[in-house]
């Protein structure tokens, strides 16, 4: 079983998406501020590195007019 958790992490820290914050949120919704932030992102061309989950290509989704994405 304990090897079962190491590949399952080990499968999880593979799969990270880097997103950068390219256009400031000043004048859009305040929801989308709030996704921003919550993402981590601060500043325009600050970027974060988070694991790849649905719930996180969800924020993308809600900004994707704000942040560009790599994986």
């Amino acid at each position: 079983m304990a090897k079962s958790k190491q590949a399952k992490t080990a499968e999880a820290a593979a799969k990270t998406v880097t997103i950068k914050l390219t256009k400031s949120p000043i004048g859009f919704n305040k929801n989308q501020a709030t996704v921003v932030q919550s993402i981590g992102l601060r500043k325009i061309n600050h970027s974060v590195t988070l694991a790849d989950t649905p719930e996180t290509r969800g924020m993308i989704f809600k900004v994707r007019h704000l942040v560009t994405v790599s994986e």
